[in-house]
């Protein structure tokens, strides 16, 4: 196979690939094309956004140790992002997604109640 014909079929089947992927997350989030490109513009631009921030905060603190900066940038962007991607999405009009989404993630990792309510019980030992 030449180095011509692999570099095309490679692009060809990457292009193919990425079409399936945004047509699965446009099923999963139960939104239309426009509104996924506003939505993965939101995701761009808010993370672009906390990572800048969250920098511009670092260097005023002036950390000198190296894993401390790290662990403490690490907890400021975790801390950041959903609120730029609040901010980010309203101009875009996808507040209403994206507040789903922030609520979502954060039942997910414990930090929210459920919206039904009704709390999961564990299984009790036998």
């Amino acid at each position: 196979m030449k180095k011509e014909d692999f570099i095309g079929f490679f692009f060809l089947t990457f292009a193919a690939n990425q079409h399936h992927m945004f047509e699965r997350l446009q099923k999963k989030w139960k939104v239309n094309g426009l509104q996924l490109a506003l939505i993965l513009c939101t995701f761009a631009i808010g993370g672009s956004a906390t990572g800048f921030v969250g920098k511009k905060i670092m260097n005023a603190l002036a950390i000198q140790q190296d894993w401390l900066w790290a662990v403490i940038y690490i907890l400021l962007v975790t801390i950041i992002w959903p609120l730029a991607v609040l901010v980010v999405s309203i101009p875009f009009g996808q507040f209403k997604f994206f507040t789903g989404y922030i609520k979502k993630m954060g039942e997910k990792m414990g930090i929210t109640n459920r919206r039904s309510g009704v709390e999961r019980r564990e299984p009790e030992e036998s």
